[in-house]
């Protein structure tokens, strides 16, 4: 059973629950009203600014019937009710324990192990179920990266894919970008360097938040793709060194791309980029665009170029990677802000064609809550 107080003259409201207790701000439980004066019935957003509630305002009662709260606000006398699951689930009385690089409970980071359980689903089933399609999304918010097999093996297949979750972010490169090469039959020597793991496009600002590759053809030995969690590698190098992590956290990277005429991308972010709360975000790694650090002061240049190196190791670490090949019909998305990609070498007669495009993490975020929203409302 919940239990309400009011304190501080009513600037502030307490909930008891199971002996545990959270306070809430008169101010805060205001803006964050329901009712159809305050929020739009149809799409939630506010009617009123901030300026339109008084300064002044506190809590005259407050009083709670089951599940359900009740608070008149002072001056207006305005009554006000709230969900105690709500309030509780959005309470932001908390301590403030989590160090710096912390990431989100819904963020999972991982290495090689996660080989025997890879992220993956049926894109016919995903197509067709919306309950498969909300797991698959989940796994690639949770890990960052999934694949999808069974696809259809024709061109442009991979616009499918992005039909399940959002919308293509068009770039310099097209709507899509082609991956295809013939290996030369008559040398079946080394033809097909490997890639480092990176991430794509750190010169743009915001950079794409999601990759696609899907393979339409894979006869050549090799070339195996593999993804490396950036999120995991930072969090080893802070274990390493608190030091190099602040570094690479701390000072901006540029990177540049002008590889075409009419084009010159260009960004300063840092490697490791932290949110204010000190929550990681994003990793941008990418040795072929990055330009001229200028932006480190002299006497911590070689910590940086430290940090940098030991952050290329640990990347390259076989241990934190995962492999799998992709064959006719499969493909799959990668989180550009987290996951890092790579192709192993690959040598010999064949061929190797695959697709790529970008889009947004928001679409998939959306598409995934929207979902989850519906199988919540139904079971209700």
């Amino acid at each position: 059973m919940a239990t309400l107080s009011v304190h501080d003259n009513g600037n502030h409201l307490a909930i008891q629950v199971q002996g545990k207790a959270k306070r809430f701000h008169a101010m805060w439980l205001r803006d964050n009203a329901w009712d159809s004066e305050t929020r739009a019935v149809g799409n939630g957003q506010r009617l009123l600014a901030l300026r339109d509630i008084p300064a002044t305002t506190t809590i005259a009662s407050a009083a709670i019937e089951g599940e359900t709260v009740t608070l008149v606000f002072a001056p207006e006398g305005k009554s006000v009710t709230y969900q105690l699951g709500w309030l509780m689930d959005n309470a932001y009385d908390k301590a403030d324990s989590n160090d710096t690089g912390w990431t989100a409970q819904s963020v999972e980071t991982w290495d090689s192990d996660l080989m025997s359980d890879l992220p993956v689903a049926d894109f016919t089933k995903v197509s067709a179920d919306n309950h498969a399609l909300a797991g698959w999304l989940k796994q690639v918010a949770r890990y960052g990266f999934g694949k999808l097999e069974n696809g259809p093996v024709t061109d442009l297949a991979l616009m499918q894919v992005v039909d399940l979750f959002g919308f293509v972010r068009e770039t310099n490169y097209g709507r899509h970008f082609e991956v295809r090469t013939e290996v030369n039959p008559k040398n079946l020597a080394y033809t097909g360097l490997g890639l480092q793991a990176h991430t794509d496009n750190p010169y743009r600002d915001p950079v794409p938040s999601l990759q696609v590759l899907y393979c339409l053809e894979s006869s050549a030995a090799g070339g195996e793709n593999m993804v490396v969690d950036g999120f995991r590698a930072a969090q080893r190098l802070r274990e390493e060194s608190p030091e190099w992590f602040d570094v690479l956290s701390q000072y901006c990277a540029k990177f540049e791309y002008a590889g075409e005429d009419d084009v010159v991308l260009r960004s300063r972010r840092p490697m490791i980029e932290l949110s204010p709360d000190g929550e990681l975000i994003a990793v941008r790694f990418n040795n072929r665009s990055l330009a001229a650090v200028t932006d480190v002061p002299f006497e911590k240049m070689d910590s940086y170029y430290a940090a940098y190196r030991r952050l290329g190791e640990i990347i390259d670490d076989p241990e934190m990677e995962v492999t799998f090949r992709l064959n006719p019909g499969e493909s799959f998305v990668v989180d550009n802000t987290r996951v890092l990609h790579a192709r192993k070498a690959y040598s010999g007669a064949g061929t190797r064609w695959l697709q790529g495009c970008y889009a947004d993490k928001d679409g998939l975020l959306s598409k995934l809550a929207s979902l989850q929203a519906k199988t919540l409302a139904a079971a209700q």
